[in-house]
């Protein structure tokens, strides 16, 4: 499973964000941009150094973004698919701008019977694993920003609450971030063996008490700064 290779070599790389909030601020990053609209999706296709970057909105939710990643995949055939934008925070060590790259990504809302994990899709890995070299040459990244590596849980809820992030944690104790896409991006990508991982600013932490002001004091102020690391991310893959 490409996967867990440490002898990667990319040279194409897929990026998938939610919002076009985010899509606004990565696409900011890239030269030589080509925007192209093929049907449900709009692409930008630019460079960051010798790395070519396809760039795709793919709309909110698990739904949207397993549509999303199987068009790109099919469309561009990328050697690595990442999965950026915002998450909220799961552990109470982060702070909004931090990162969190994910080692795995499960669903907080999936159960398919006692004979299954909990968030483990019948038939499927309980969790997916993220790809070594993408982990670790985001852990190398040299900045002021924090990056830690953690399990992302995802799901269609936007958790803007403490009693939720509570219930999430009492099932995935050791998540560190929590969305909407990531897993199921991460799923269609192991379905085609493509190496994948989530590189997912903290733009909240509803564990801390102003969880709703701190999400939009992010937008407002501090989202241009955060997405530099995204570029720095992206350049030393």
């Amino acid at each position: 499973m490409n996967n867990n290779s440490t002898q990667n070599n990319f040279k194409k790389l897929a990026v998938i964000v939610a919002m076009q909030s985010e899509f606004k601020q990565v696409k900011t990053l890239l030269s030589s941009v080509q925007e192209d609209n093929f049907g449900l999706y709009s692409y930008v296709r630019g460079f960051l150094g010798d790395k070519e970057i396809v760039l795709q909105h793919s709309g909110i939710g698990k739904v949207n973004a397993a549509l999303a990643t199987q068009d790109m995949i099919t469309r561009f055939s990328p050697d690595a698919v990442i999965s950026t934008g915002v998450a909220g925070g799961a552990n109470n060590a982060l702070d909004v701008m931090d990162v969190v790259v994910s080692t795995s990504c499960t669903y907080h809302d999936v159960y398919c019977g006692q004979e299954n994990q909990y968030g483990q899709v019948q038939g499927l890995p309980a969790e997916f694993l993220c790809n070594k070299d993408m982990i670790n040459t985001a852990l190398q990244i040299q900045s002021h920003t924090h990056i830690h590596a953690g399990q992302i849980v995802t799901g269609d809820y936007f958790v803007d609450n403490t009693d939720k992030m509570k219930e999430i944690l009492s099932h995935f104790p050791k998540a560190y971030a929590v969305d909407m896409e990531s897993c199921a991006i991460a799923q269609t990508c192991f379905l085609h063996n493509v190496p994948f991982c989530s590189f997912r600013i903290i733009s909240d932490i509803p564990l801390k008490p102003n969880n709703k002001s701190q999400y939009d004091n992010f937008w407002q102020t501090l989202a241009e700064d955060s997405f530099k690391i995204t570029k720095l991310f992206l350049q030393n893959l």
